[in-house]
């Protein structure tokens, strides 16, 4: 039985994803640092990834790679590799894993943001942002170790939120101190911080809006955040399962796509 791979080479992590051909997925999740020193070996001035090392139980017949890290590791392949670029990994692994084909597309990972326009599966148009951490979830990390609460419990805030008005994520923890001191609850704080990435991403939905949202990313799991997107735009907010993993299933579809195209 064939097995089609996909890895997304993020900033804060690198998710691989196993296809077969009863398309079941296996996934895996490894630190990017951590992956880089164990898993790449430097071979003519380039890092190369060896596969062989994962110790994966199952051998792939072609790989497709997206991310940060594809222009500089190397993970070409003997049996058959390619890269793509991120938007169009999201997306395929947007439809594979909702089956729906007109949709906008919000993926907020550990320090990017994306927002593309679907229909019929096809990018129509995108916007990004991975010059500013304020709406991703290295914001969210920093701003529930000043708030004392876990990712988990900062999720579930959304009602009276505090205004925080710094756009900054440096800054913002200043605010945000500031505003504890003055005697805010914490729940209307998280709320707060919740809301602001709200704020951040409104302008990117509504020059891209579509009926449903399609949420992916390791952000979606904060459930606050969805909650506020659709009362706010009054829209309905999809969050797959494993939404963290959404680039690289997207990888594993184009290299099945790519293996049978060759056969």
């Amino acid at each position: 039985m064939a097995v089609y791979a996909g890895i997304d080479l993020g900033s804060r992590s690198v998710k691989l994803a196993l296809l077969n051909e009863k398309e079941e997925l296996e996934l895996h999740k490894f630190d990017t640092i951590s992956f880089y020193r164990k898993y790449g070996k430097l071979t003519n001035g380039q890092l190369k990834v060896e596969f062989e090392k994962l110790g994966l139980k199952k051998e792939f017949d072609f790989l497709v790679s997206t991310g940060y890290g594809w222009q500089v590791i190397n993970v070409q392949r003997v049996s058959g590799s390619k890269n793509i670029p991120e938007i169009k990994a999201h997306i395929y692994g947007a439809v594979f894993l909702t089956g729906l084909v007109d949709f906008t597309l919000l993926d907020l990972g550990g320090q990017d943001s994306k927002v593309a326009k679907v229909r019929n599966k096809t990018l129509i148009d995108f916007e990004t942002n991975d010059r500013c951490a304020a709406s991703t979830g290295r914001y969210l990390e920093n701003m529930a170790v000043v708030l004392g609460i876990s990712l988990e419990e900062l999720s579930c805030y959304y009602e009276n939120p505090v205004e925080l008005s710094s756009t900054c994520a440096i800054f913002g923890e200043t605010e945000l101190i500031g505003k504890l001191v003055e005697g805010n609850s914490i729940a209307e704080l998280a709320a707060g911080v919740n809301y602001t990435i709200f704020r951040r991403i409104k302008p990117l939905l509504l020059k891209l809006l579509s009926p449903v949202i399609v949420f992916t990313g390791g952000v979606a799991h904060n459930q606050a955040i969805k909650k506020i997107i659709e009362r706010e735009l009054n829209v309905k907010v999809v969050v797959p399962d494993n939404p963290q993993y959404a680039g690289a299933i997207g990888c594993a579809v184009s290299a099945k796509q790519e293996y049978l195209k060759d056969i």
